[in-house]
């Protein structure tokens, strides 16, 4: 009788769904967002932008918009029938300890742990491995909800200030404040105006880089011109900071401060995009002596100084090395010609190295999965580091001459977990492991290769249930990202799992543009080879149908940022191809992105609109906001962005929805999600991230068709 009951109930629920779904898609009516006759021109083609006054954040018709599509996004997703329910599963499953991985300063050690949903993680400081973890930081001390988070920091290298960034609801804008560690005093310190820097100590203060005080109004807008560093010395005002270095001739460029360990050597990192970068170099005697010399000059190759040996700098490169390599430069003869190889290049991608214990660490791409190798100073290799399976290595931490190190992996279905490393045995120790509400023991992870559109072999991670039925049937969830030599390896996921317990399918595509596989990789992926970005991911699509995963009519597909353009783009090409995009904080104006903040600095991945017609043409060609037709049926759309992204401003997601409103010609629903005092993800507080998290996969499951079973 109980089944015969569960029966009948469970398609009382699917006939309800399924009338609620056509009845909301059908009675969905949208802000009447006005038009406005703007036209630019490039080389002679009008190109008009009706939509142009959305990107003001500080108007009233704006704010007005805003509050109407995030009306009626709310209204839609609370008629899901199952959302509170997964909201609670999604916390269910996130309410379990995070251990950060710990490192060494002074005499001190230092982690990061979120008891389970805490907003922000904490930082704690305990004098020995065995001693009581104390809270050094609390960022939830911050702000009541949890919206002021923990941005950056740097410990003084005798262990007593910790100096750290916080940003406010999201934004890329940061401040500084510092702490005496023994007593836990906030001293007077402040720095405003930071922004994309670290925290670099020399003596008794510390190196950063910050702009000038941006006009009002335009501060989550406006271009980011005139970087500089500048040196703060402890108990004195901001305006008493000595300027490091700047370059007024140069208003499109950043500058970045880092040292030494031993604060031996200061080193200049001069960049014009994401890639690439000038290199200069400095001993530090004294601050008002210091002598720059130029180590590697201009921006086709990327240059890091890990460490030092005597006079040589140990520096990463992909410099005549596309997959990287380690070399020895001369502080007093930097000419590239006189460079020795310390680690020449392997088939493997070198992605960072550094000085542990009395070994030189490397950590290395194989297939999108972390490999890691220790080496002498000279350069021979000692043994490899015995990882648990495919997966991902995260944050070797070691100082010179000590015994130990650590370390994090995490897997798809293994959330990140924490060991020591004994660096005289070669042993790893479990120190903590997370106890997720998550059976990783039920699903497999596969890893395919398949053709793009011009024969290309792609690499695609696949996630599932074991011994899923290859029926075409399985709602699955595609992943991608291809831009800025950034690579996608594989992490665990809070919101994913709840998606794989309900019976789907998740992949991740390594796509070109990436980094996966070296410079020449990211290159294929860039500029006028963009496109082979977007064939890369459709043609994934196309793997999973024909190989029985999936059918369009169950695939859905997300992004962020760089990969908010992906889908603005796929969605845009091959609609009948997904029926749910997920764009998240993404690139739609490609006509127009450099104009604001720091979207300048992407041209080395995209080119810009005004560089050239045959590049105008090539934006022109595949630009989301540009290529939205009239009376298409497109895939059921949920746009995600926030109010203070200054990252990629969310003018972008504004208008690429207001014109996707206007033209859509199918029934499913066009939505935007507008967060407010959320930025570009980083520092989300655990609350948003559960509510997001809830309203995107209730989106993707309920226009999937899924009928989820919570217990």
């Amino acid at each position: 009788m109980k089944r015969h009951f569960l029966f009948f109930v469970t398609i009382c629920f699917m006939m309800t769904t399924a009338c609620m779904q056509n009845n909301q898609k059908n009675q969905i009516q949208y802000p009447k967002a006005k038009k406005t006759d703007t036209t630019d021109v490039y080389f002679g083609q009008a190109v008009s932008d009706p939509y142009r006054w959305l990107e003001d954040d500080n108007s009233d018709e704006t704010a007005e918009w805003v509050t109407e599509e995030n009306t009626i996004t709310n209204e839609y997703l609370s008629a899901i029938p199952f959302r509170e329910q997964l909201r609670k599963r999604l916390t269910d499953i996130w309410n379990y300890p995070k251990y950060g991985v710990p490192f060494k300063k002074g005499v001190h050690f230092f982690f990061f742990k979120n008891d389970g949903i805490q907003n922000q993680s904490v930082l704690y400081i305990q004098n020995a491995l065995d001693g009581e973890p104390e809270v050094l930081l609390d960022p939830n001390q911050l702000s009541e909800d949890g919206t002021v988070a923990l941005a950056g920091m740097g410990i003084s290298k005798n262990g007593k200030y910790l100096a750290y960034s916080i940003a406010r609801g999201g934004s890329d804008w940061n401040e500084i404040y510092v702490m005496d560690i023994d007593t836990r005093e906030i001293l007077k310190d402040h720095i405003n105006w930071v922004k994309f820097s670290g925290i670099s100590w020399k003596d008794n203060g510390f190196f950063y880089s910050r702009y000038d005080k941006p006009d009002e109004g335009e501060e989550l807008k406006g271009q980011n011109r005139f970087h500089k560093v500048c040196y703060h010395d402890l108990g004195t005002n901001q305006e008493n900071d000595q300027l490091i270095y700047e370059d007024k001739s140069q208003p499109l460029r950043t500058f970045s401060a880092y040292t030494t360990e031993d604060e031996a050597f200061l080193m200049i990192s001069e960049s014009e995009s994401t890639s690439g970068n000038s290199l200069y170099a400095s001993k530090i005697n004294s601050l008002k002596e210091l002598d720059f010399k130029k180590i590697a000059n201009g921006f086709a190759n990327d240059f890091q100084v890990i460490d030092h040996i005597g006079d040589e700098l140990i520096i990463i490169t992909n410099f005549e090395a596309p997959m990287q390599k380690l070399v020895l430069s001369d502080y007093n003869n930097s000419d590239p010609k006189m460079w020795k190889n310390l680690i020449p290049e392997k088939e493997q991608v070198l992605e960072g190295a550094g000085l542990v214990g009395d070994f030189l660490f490397t950590q290395y791409l194989e297939d999108a999965s972390s490999k890691a190798y220790f080496y002498n100073l000279e350069g021979k290799l000692i043994r490899e580091l015995e990882l648990p399976t495919l997966g991902t290595l995260s944050g070797f931490n070691g100082e010179k001459g000590d015994p130990i190190a650590f370390y994090g992996f995490s897997s798809f279905t293994i959330p990140s977990n924490v060991y020591q490393y004994d660096l005289t045995s070669g042993i790893s120790t479990m120190m903590h492991a997370s106890e997720v509400d998550f059976d990783g023991t039920q699903y497999q992870t596969e890893q395919v290769f398949f053709a793009s559109k011009d024969g290309t072999k792609i690499p695609m991670f696949i996630v599932h249930r074991k011994n899923l039925n290859m029926n075409n049937d399985n709602p699955t969830l595609l992943y991608g990202y291809g831009g800025f030599n950034i690579s996608m390896t594989p992490g665990f996921s809070i919101s994913r799992a709840a998606f794989l317990e309900q019976g789907g399918v998740f992949a991740m595509v390594n796509l070109r543009g990436g980094g996966e596989y070296g410079e020449a990789w990211h290159k294929q992926g860039t500029l006028l080879n963009k496109q082979n970005v977007f064939d890369d991911f459709i043609y994934a699509a196309k793997y999973l149908i024909n190989n029985k995963y999936t059918s369009a009519e169950k695939l859905a597909i997300a992004g962020g940022s760089n990969g908010g353009l992906l889908v603005g783009a796929c969605m845009t090409q091959e609609p009948e191809l997904f029926k749910v995009a997920i764009p998240i904080v993404g690139v739609m104006d490609m006509l127009r992105y450099h104009h604001f903040t720091i979207g300048w600095a992407w041209a080395s991945d995209y080119g810009r609109s005004d560089d050239n017609e045959e590049m105008f043409n090539y934006l022109y060609g595949y630009s989301p906001l540009h290529n939205i037709k009239a009376d298409v049926n497109y895939p059921a759309t949920l746009a995600i962005t926030a109010d203070h992204d200054d990252r990629v401003v969310p003018a972008h997601t504004f208008k690429f929805m207001a014109t996707l409103q206007e033209k859509d010609g199918g029934n499913n629903p066009m939505l935007v999600r507008i967060e407010t005092k959320a930025g570009h993800g980083a520092g989300k507080p655990t609350s948003k991230q559960i509510d997001e998290s809830t309203d995107m996969y209730s989106f993707i499951m309920y226009n999937l068709d899924m009928h989820p079973v919570f217990e």
